[in-house]
């Protein structure tokens, strides 16, 4: 039997044709039509009027941040429960994160404790929440909150690039939103991210940071410092061809939340991430709780003999606050994410699983609860 990837890449022959044509096209790189188009989609996918292909979600992130004016001495309110990779942008320009805890009924930003923060002595200068494993936060409350304090808000929409709020699609809250085409996204383009935002003074300041911050001469001149961002034309042709695929990669993510739900959920002390008031999630990742109270085995132990079995299972995201690089930064909250992490186990989650790998992954958690 073959190893099950947690969320492997989907990459088909339409996905490869369109990197023929692109080689074939003689734009290789750094940039070419192929960028272009991939900026227009991502923006008309995102309901936005300027998207900006970059390197990867982090990039874009750190470019966002630095539209905003943000730097040393400043803070930013940041989900605690996420990938590194949100804390890190805000540390790339001297500001100090503050992390905010997980609502249960979200795993998201809990509205109330960002209430709790905003309403205190220190001013931030943005608030980032993050759209965890393919579900929008709660953006009726925390856009509200962001607007009644004059915080910009950025919304960090990386893994969960086809989800909808209220009808509104991610990555069109706040005053921008990023995204990420990381190789185990619902979408990729190997390594790669995007910016979009209404603002064009934003994605024009953004473009010419990301290309090295180059002044107008006929020679090499800088009077700023400068990023390597860009994403090729090469890439930008594979990611136009999977994002043209977006919706049949949520349907089967979807099913397969469906079905691990179906095919586990009478097992004790065993639940999954809620979907959220409002929100049709994508479900980039499929992740269950283990309650070992009730189940008499742990989220450990699931993991380890999911790996006996050549599948890759992985806990949910180790929040920031608990994190050694940032034990110096203050956090509002925290028990919920940190229970989150001591129970939370994320399940092959594929766009490209199928029924027999499926079945394999729902027998293997089953061997640990059954006589």
């Amino acid at each position: 039997m073959t190893r099950i990837y947690l969320s492997p890449p989907d990459v088909g022959i339409d996905d490869q044709a369109a990197i023929q044509r692109a080689v074939e096209s003689g734009w290789i790189a750094p940039l070419g039509p192929e960028v272009d188009a991939f900026e227009i989609e991502l923006a008309t996918m995102t309901q936005r009027a300027h998207g900006v292909a970059l390197s990867s979600g982090t990039a874009a992130l750190h470019l966002g941040l630095l539209a905003l004016g943000v730097g040393p001495g400043d803070r930013v309110l940041v989900s605690s429960l996420t990938f590194a990779a949100t804390a890190n942008a805000v540390r790339y320009t001297g500001a100090q994160p503050v992390f905010v805890d997980s609502d249960r009924s979200t795993w998201n930003m809990d509205p109330d404790l960002l209430a709790e923060a905003l309403d205190g002595d220190s001013r931030f200068a943005a608030c980032v929440p993050v759209d965890i494993y393919g579900q929008c936060a709660d953006y009726a409350r925390i856009e509200a909150l962001c607007a009644q304090y004059e915080v910009p808000l950025i919304e960090d929409a990386a893994e969960a690039l086809g989800a909808t709020y209220r009808g509104k699609k991610a990555g069109s809250f706040g005053v921008m939103a990023i995204l990420s085409f990381n190789g185990n996204k619902i979408i990729t383009t190997s390594g790669g991210g995007a910016l979009v935002t209404d603002r064009e003074d934003w994605a024009r300041q953004a473009r010419w940071l990301a290309t090295q911050a180059r002044d107008p001469a006929p020679h090499y001149e800088h009077s700023t410092i400068g990023y390597n961002y860009r994403l090729s034309n090469l890439l930008a042709a594979l990611g136009r061809s999977q994002l043209a695929d977006l919706e049949r990669r949520v349907e089967k993510r979807r099913d397969h939340n469906q079905f691990y739900s179906e095919a586990l959920g009478d097992l004790p002390g065993v639940g999954f991430m809620p979907e959220g008031d409002g929100c049709r999630s994508t479900f980039w990742l499929t992740c269950l709780t283990i309650d070992p109270s009730e189940a008499g085995t742990d989220r450990e132990q699931v993991r380890v003999h999911l790996e006996s079995l050549d599948i890759e299972a992985r806990p949910v995201w180790k929040p920031m606050h608990l994190q050694p690089v940032f034990s110096e930064c203050e956090a509002v909250g925290g028990s919920v994410s940190a229970e989150l992490f001591e129970h939370g186990l994320c399940l092959p989650s594929g766009s490209n699983l199928g029924d027999e790998d499926r079945n394999r992954v729902v027998a293997g958690i089953r061997d640990l609860f059954e006589p």
